[in-house]
């Protein structure tokens, strides 16, 4: 199997994809409270928060994965 489509390569794909949708969140969190609306702005917090605890459980499988060896 191409290294490209290994399964760690694949999980850091899905991460960063991850990171990207976080750093859009919080823009828009951003925007929707210099709006007003925290309400909603909560919401997105707490869905960023979740999303923030999650990270570092991937990033530590995602090592684990690639110093196991090849997939």
């Amino acid at each position: 199997m191409p290294t490209e489509y290994s399964l760690p390569d694949v999980l850091e794909r899905l991460y960063q994809n991850q990171l990207a949708l976080e750093a859009a969140l919080m823009a828009f969190t951003l925007m929707v409270e210099r709006q007003g609306t925290t309400d909603t702005g909560d919401n997105v917090c707490g869905a960023l928060h979740m999303i923030g605890e999650n990270s570092g459980h991937i990033k530590q499988a995602l090592a684990k994965l690639k110093a196991e060896g090849p997939y």
